[in-house]
């Protein structure tokens, strides 16, 4: 029996979601994967436990290897860089790190390039000590900074995810914190002001100096940065860390495929390209937004996860379509927890869809119960036909399960009322008679 041949470009989390669906359900494919990089399946968001020291070692945000695709039957290339890719004849043209090229011929491509921090053309961003968070090795190097004593100093550019993460991480290392963002407040693709502020007097009382609506123009210094400029001031600084936001990798396939507005390939539900004999997975592409109901852009690790399945499934000739995602995430910082999923009110506004929001606020569990704390939950909603299109939650308590029943509320597209009575279990050592999800469903509008 032939084997069909797939090359996989990238062997990120969708790469190697791809390569194993490949792998361990079609023995009659051929799998060969392409990174440039010396390692694979490294676990980024895990960058800021460890810098913080939150946990011991880097070592276990490994998940894979090299040796495990080998051992499967895949041809690894890695440290390879694929320098262009010839669709019409379908073959991938690349160079080792030693300056070696080889090419290799496909019958399906899988393009898994992930996606390179933004990086602004500002004066003085090529100085020593301006970083950036992607690659394990830019967590080593900073890292290492980190652990200099004459790093005093460090200036965060980027209240998002990344941002406010490694902010918290160089705080529990014992450094100055400044955090800067053009925007007025923290995470703002992710939560409403209701829960921002909150975050914000989190991070403000754990040390944290907040500079919001002030945009970074210029780095300062010799050999290594020593000042940051803004368009508000002047600011001594050891080290910054740039986490400003990805842009998707569309190098190879830009000038082939047909891209979305951001760049991203454009992919349909079973992560096909305009090119039938190419897919793509991950930061490169798309994916449907059930909130939305419509092709957007997210990018999160789960569902780079998702859409390597998808397009694997695919390729190795089984017919499958992505069901959408809500874009559910989540963050911890200083012990405080924050999730989400759908669309923010704001949000909601920008793209058009009229909506309603209702929220509530109580303790977690009964007022005579120990170690107890405050709830806050809002939960979004479609004006006219009531579906919910998104919900946020947060406290000290660990309420990140909560967000998983919202998630599938969207793609069900549930409406508001079907929660007003629905069959939540009271016990005292978990919540409340009156739950704050029914509370704030039966004060909806």
């Amino acid at each position: 029996m032939s084997k069909i041949k797939t090359v996989i470009v990238g062997a990120n989390h969708a790469g190697i979601a791809a390569a194993n669906t490949l792998l361990d359900n079609y023995p009659d494919q051929e799998v060969v994967m392409i990174d440039r990089n010396t390692n694979l399946s490294y676990l980024g968001c895990g960058t800021a436990l460890w810098v913080g020291r939150q946990i011991e070692s880097y070592e276990n945000l490994f998940y894979t290897n090299k040796e495990a695709f080998e051992a499967k039957g895949a041809k690894i290339y890695m440290e390879t860089t694929v320098e262009r890719i010839d669709f019409d004849k379908k073959i991938v043209c690349c160079k080792k790190h030693d300056g070696t090229e080889l090419t290799e011929s496909y019958d399906k491509l899988i393009l898994a390039t992930g996606s390179a921090p933004i990086n602004p053309d500002i004066p003085g961003r090529n100085l020593k000590n301006v970083e950036f968070l992607k690659l394990f090795q830019d967590g080593q190097t900073v890292d290492a900074a980190m652990a200099k004593a004459e790093v005093k100093t460090v200036a965060v550019i980027g209240a998002g995810y990344i941002g406010v993460e490694i902010a918290e991480a160089a705080k529990r290392r014992g450094k100055n914190v400044l955090l800067f963002d053009a925007a007025e407040r923290c995470l703002p693709n992710y939560y409403d002001k209701w829960f921002t502020e909150d975050m914000d007097k989190v991070l403000a009382d754990n040390g944290i100096d907040l500079h919001y609506n002030e945009l970074a123009k210029e780095y300062k210094g010799s050999d290594h940065v020593e000042t940051l400029v803004t368009d508000k001031g002047e600011y001594a600084v050891d080290l910054v860390i740039n986490a400003i936001g990805f842009r998707p990798n569309n190098g190879l396939g830009k000038d082939h495929l047909e891209l979305f507005t951001n760049g991203a390939y454009l992919v349909d539900l079973h992560q096909q390209t305009s090119d039938p004999d190419v897919y793509a997975v991950g930061d490169c592409s798309t994916i449907f937004s059930n909130a939305v109901q419509q092709t957007t852009y997210i990018a999160l690790a789960t569902n780079a996860v998702r859409s390597g399945i998808v397009a694997a499934h695919n390729v190795g000739g089984t017919a499958l379509e992505s069901i959408g995602v809500q874009g559910s995430n989540g963050i911890s910082i200083f012990g405080y927890h924050m999730v989400s999923t759908g669309l923010t009110v704001q949000e909601s506004e920008k793209l058009g869809l009229k909506v309603k929001h209702t929220e509530f606020e109580d303790l977690q569990k009964p007022g005579f119960m120990k170690e107890n704390n405050s709830v806050k939950i809002r939960i979004v909603y479609e004006e006219e036909s009531r579906r919910i299109v998104g919900a946020q939650m947060a406290s000290y308590e660990d309420i990140s399960m909560g967000i998983h029943m919202f998630s599938l509320a969207i793609e069900e597209k549930v409406t508001i009322d079907k929660l007003k009575l629905l069959d939540i279990f009271f016990l005292p050592h978990f919540n409340q008679p009156y739950n704050y999800i029914t509370m704030a469903a039966l004060s909806a509008e």
